[in-house]
């Protein structure tokens, strides 16, 4: 997904909706675009690597160990300033399964080689609407 791996650690259907839990690793650079989850808090934990998080308008810059509760509805992204490894939780659940219809199964357990073309944003943001996920188109 976007150039990194997206493992999905605890889906929706196992936590009854109450929650998603997944592992991310992706590159320096390759982070997801501006966006809000709909009624949905956002936790993400920092195993190693380094990022910029961008929320509501504020700026964080993490390294391993930190951890950041994102309330709903606000607007985010970040961007991994060196490869990176995440554990982020979605409550309540359901996300997996936008990132299982967006995203391209993995062929091994590592970071994919990186895209040779830009992300089709107009079906991410169809895909995701139907999931809560409103991702920005513009600046």
């Amino acid at each position: 997904m976007l150039g990194g791996l997206y493992e999905v650690l605890l889906s929706s259907d196992e936590s009854n909706g109450e929650a998603t839990v997944m592992q991310m690793t992706m590159p320096a650079g390759m982070g997801p675009p501006a966006h809000v989850h709909r009624r949905v808090v956002e936790t993400v934990y920092v195993v190693e690597g380094t990022l910029t998080l961008h929320v509501d308008g504020k700026k964080l810059e993490c390294g391993p160990g930190s951890l950041i509760r994102i309330p709903a509805d606000k607007l985010e992204h970040f961007e991994p300033t060196s490869k990176l490894r995440v554990v982020v939780t979605y409550e309540p659940g359901g996300i997996d399964k936008f990132f299982a219809e967006a995203g391209e199964p993995a062929q091994r357990r590592e970071i994919p080689p990186a895209p040779t073309s830009p992300p089709d944003v107009d079906r991410l943001t169809k895909l995701g609407a139907r999931y809560g996920l409103e991702i920005q188109t513009s600046a």
